[in-house]
């Protein structure tokens, strides 16, 4: 999803953050740099804590020592805190504990080296074979608020990837709101939060199966003037594997992995945006929706979650109020966005880590 041209005059910034494009936009144009600095040090914070590409991270220190309990600070506490939430939200559709599985497909390097480095499409490149059902789900996790530490099972990897970005977004926003004293929208890859009293006539964004594309691909623009938007696909972020079946033939795989059986999704929507009143809610609900197929149509009408879910075949479907009037010259507004946690009776993110030596959830032993 791309921020598009508002009705009033507003500032912008871009730059390239967490393995994309970060967007900044103030309704005071005056105001831009000091929103984007204050955006550029929560994406450099996140990074340091929830990277997998580096070695350095809290994530990759818990993965490296799996089995032991690992000290983290509180920004990796609070990610964690939300990626258990997602997992509970959605029934385990939404997995922090499948990062053996992403890795194992080559998804082990940035994304950009995944498809462009030296042993991309190249038949002389390491064999991947899809990995086999993960022994351990996130229940599994267990988090001790007294001590800040986290333990996951040996042989298991954490992977933030349906939850990080846009909990930064959600966190870049606010600050960003704060440092420039206006309205702010902060896009992190396509994973879109606002904060702060909208421009006039709301901030346009056009909605695609990639947020890079403009208006020439098909389409929606619409407005938004709060809360958050995000969009999970299977088309963007793809690339190619050995087959497991046969070493000679590639086979193109993505990185939204359905936890129950380790493998990418192979259901029925290529792609699903979400709008809700964060983006951490839209992201966990656009993600849900690509790994649940055709029953994610009714469960986020019955949620009333603004959705519109794109088909393999190419298809449109809309759900829970998002508007169905494709004309972009007259984009349409979503408003009295839900709040996740309210609509599906579950604990806010806040109360997921609460308490000590929890096992995936605040109640001890967990559920799933």
């Amino acid at each position: 999803m791309e921020p598009g041209p508002t009705a009033a005059r507003v500032g912008r910034a871009e730059f390239a953050a967490l393995g994309g494009l970060a967007v900044v936009r103030t309704t005071d144009p005056e105001a831009i740099e000091h929103a984007a600095e204050a955006v550029r040090a929560e994406v450099a914070a996140i990074d340091k804590a929830c990277s997998r590409f580096r070695d350095d991270s809290d994530l990759s220190r818990v993965n490296a020592d799996a089995g032991q309990p690992v000290e983290v600070g509180a920004l990796f506490a609070e990610a964690l805190a939300a990626a258990l939430w997602a997992a509970r939200i959605t029934d385990g559709d939404v997995d922090p504990l499948c990062g053996a599985s992403v890795r194992a497909l080559g998804y082990d390097v940035d994304f950009a080296d995944l498809v462009t480095g030296p042993a991309a499409g190249s038949v002389a490149g390491p064999v991947r074979t899809a990995v086999a059902r993960a022994e351990a789900r996130w229940t599994a996790v267990i988090w001790d608020a007294t001590r800040s530490t986290v333990r996951i099972p040996a042989g298991t990897a954490l992977d933030f990837g349906a939850t990080a970005k846009a909990l930064a977004a959600d966190r870049a926003a606010g600050r960003a709101a704060a440092a420039a004293g206006c309205g702010v929208l902060v896009s992190l890859s396509g994973d879109i939060a606002v904060c702060g009293p909208a421009p006039e006539g709301g901030w346009r964004v056009r909605v695609t199966d990639d947020h890079r594309s403009g208006e020439e691909v098909p389409g929606q623009t619409v407005v938004i003037t709060e809360g958050g938007l995000a969009t999970s696909s299977t088309t963007v972020r793809a690339w190619q594997i050995w087959s497991e079946e046969t070493a000679s033939q590639r086979i193109t795989v993505h990185h939204i992995v359905d936890p129950r059986t380790g493998r990418p999704t192979d259901g029925a929507w290529r792609t699903a945006s979400v709008a809700s009143a964060s983006c951490l809610d839209a992201n966990v609900a656009a993600t849900a929706s690509i790994v649940r197929g055709h029953a994610a149509a009714d469960w986020l009408a019955r949620m009333r979650v603004p959705a519109r879910l794109v088909h393999v075949d190419g298809s449109v479907v809309t759900v829970g109020g998002w508007p169905t009037d494709p004309v972009t010259a007259a984009a349409p507004a979503i408003s009295a966005l839900p709040q996740f946690a309210e609509v599906t009776g579950a604990a806010g993110v806040a109360d997921v880590t609460g308490t000590a030596d929890v096992t995936g959830t605040a109640d001890p032993g967990g559920g799933g």
